[in-house]
């Protein structure tokens, strides 16, 4: 390719994938397809400012069905959930767009529409003090696949949540400090930076260290 910009080509902005480059007067200008099946060329600072995200059909799509209008729940939590989701899957500066969209994680089709994930969420339990969870964290955002959780679930189900075994049963850390009654910290310190046993964490009052002295926690 001859173009002597940082390479865009096969990165993603919004409802656009870079398909090649063109120089024109020394500026780069960025040949793009767009989800909807046409081809735009769009200069490089307004595919990374988020200026263009679609070859304009996103704009159509907005003024044909009344967007803002429509479903009156743009300032709603359940719209924010929505935007996060698709954020996380299609915008590379988002912070977790490497374990979403960085992994091939999608938001299928039907739920493109906010309409749509909007009717899905209503008749499957949301509440504002839910989030979505996907049953198969390798899967896609679609229907089959996610259900609405609590916060203290979607936390016990990450993949980083420390596990603990003592007493032939095995579970996390919280789930440790709400049956013991200790604190999470003190179970995580014992186990994390002191090495006690599974068995020492879980019993042992904070005022006692193993090997004797204070455990500062």
């Amino acid at each position: 390719m001859n173009c002597n910009f940082k390479d865009e080509t096969g990165n993603r902005y919004g409802k656009l994938t870079v398909i090649s480059c063109e120089i024109v007067k020394g500026k780069a200008f960025w040949k793009c397809k767009c989800d909807c099946g046409n081809i735009t060329t769009v200069a490089g600072d307004k595919l990374r400012r988020g200026v263009t995200k679609s070859c304009g059909c996103i704009q159509q799509e907005h003024r044909k069905e009344g967007f803002n209008k429509s479903h009156g729940m743009t300032n709603t939590r359940l719209y924010s959930e929505w935007c996060n989701m698709k954020a996380r899957c299609n915008n590379p500066r988002s912070l977790m767009y490497g374990n979403y969209g960085g992994r091939g994680i999608k938001v299928c089709e039907e739920w493109r529409k906010f309409e749509n994930f909007m009717s899905w969420a209503l008749s499957h339990g949301y509440s504002d003090e839910l989030t979505i969870e996907r049953k198969d964290v390798n899967g896609d955002y679609e229907p089959s696949n996610c259900k609405w959780i609590t916060p203290t679930e979607q936390y016990l189900n990450r993949t980083d949540t420390h596990l603990i075994t003592a007493f032939g049963k095995t579970q996390t850390i919280k789930e440790w400090a709400d049956e013991t009654g200790l604190k999470y910290d003190t179970i995580h310190a014992r186990v994390m930076y002191y090495g006690w046993s599974g068995e020492e964490a879980v019993t042992r009052k904070p005022h006692h260290k193993k090997g004797g002295g204070s455990s500062g926690c």
